[in-house]
């Protein structure tokens, strides 16, 4: 399977090496963080220098260097029984997470297609049957982040674990079905009861505060409602006077909101109207 190279390295002297025999640019990681908390991009020598002290690398901390990749960014997903694939699911980042998490003006936006049946998906569901079985995953979620762009189709994490920011929520309500009851069943009698009906793609949009602070309030938040109640499975506003949480929190830390619709692209575009219209104040 096709990923990005990568290695632990716990020296400047070692996270050089590698950045020579691969290229820059290069992505550094902490070996535990949520996203890209922590993550740093380094597109030359000086910037590696600067990443390496500031990720403690250079005090001999050991970090996770990465090769960068350059492309769309989404994920693939799945309830996998006896090694079988039961379900899946593939959803796409608006932007992609490292630049979602580097700019508080961005409201980031996450998309479950509906389109699983699109030929342009054949590939990620064929190399992720591929990781369960060379990996012999049995009964378990599996979430396995991927990039396509000029190197083709590349897997950058593979986890045998469910998807973060409550995504199953929306896999629930864009296939109008209870995956948690299904991957009940699927650990405790190995089976599923239903089809996902592929009826709705279903995203979540972040919405973060102008500055750090506490909620002052929302511009444009009840015109969003009027115009696109029938469409939102949930939704998250913190009342005024709670403290705010910092960008690097994730996509759920703020205000946020869950939509569906069953154009994939009209949806798209409405998330959209709903970063470009609703403000959230804090002072």
């Amino acid at each position: 399977m096709p990923t990005a190279a990568s290695t632990a390295v716990s020296s400047t002297a070692e996270a050089r090496g590698f950045a020579e025999a691969v290229g820059y640019p290069v992505i550094i990681k902490p070996r535990a963080a949520a996203g890209a908390l922590g993550t740093f991009r380094a597109g030359n020598p000086g910037e590696l220098e600067a990443a390496a002290r500031a990720s403690s690398l250079a005090d001999g901390a050991t970090v996770a260097i990465e090769e960068f990749i350059e492309g769309h960014e989404g994920f693939y997903d799945t309830l996998t029984i006896q090694g079988r694939v039961a379900h899946d699911f593939i959803s796409h980042y608006f932007p992609n997470v490292l630049d979602a998490m580097r700019a508080r003006w961005i409201s980031p936006q996450i998309i479950a297609t509906n389109r699983m049946d699109a030929p342009v998906y054949g590939e990620v569901k064929e190399m992720g049957r591929q990781v369960i079985e060379t990996l012999g995953i049995g009964t378990a979620a599996t979430h396995m982040e991927w990039f396509f762009g000029p190197k083709g189709l590349k897997f950058s994490e593979i986890g045998c674990r469910p998807p973060g920011v409550g995504h199953w929520d929306s896999y629930s309500a864009g296939n109008e079905f209870d995956l948690y009851r299904e991957w009940a069943l699927a650990v405790c009698h190995h089976r599923t009861d239903y089809a996902p009906s592929r009826r709705y793609a279903c995203g979540i949009i972040a919405l973060r505060p102008d500055r750090d602070g506490r909620i002052a309030g929302y511009e444009g938040r009840n015109e969003m409602f009027r115009s696109y109640g029938d469409l939102v499975v949930g939704h998250h506003f913190p009342t005024p006077g709670t403290p705010t949480q910092p960008v690097e929190a994730g996509y759920m830390a703020n205000a946020w909101m869950r939509l569906r619709h069953p154009d994939f692209d009209v949806l798209h575009g409405i998330l959209n109207e709903i970063s470009e219209r609703v403000q959230v104040r804090a002072h």
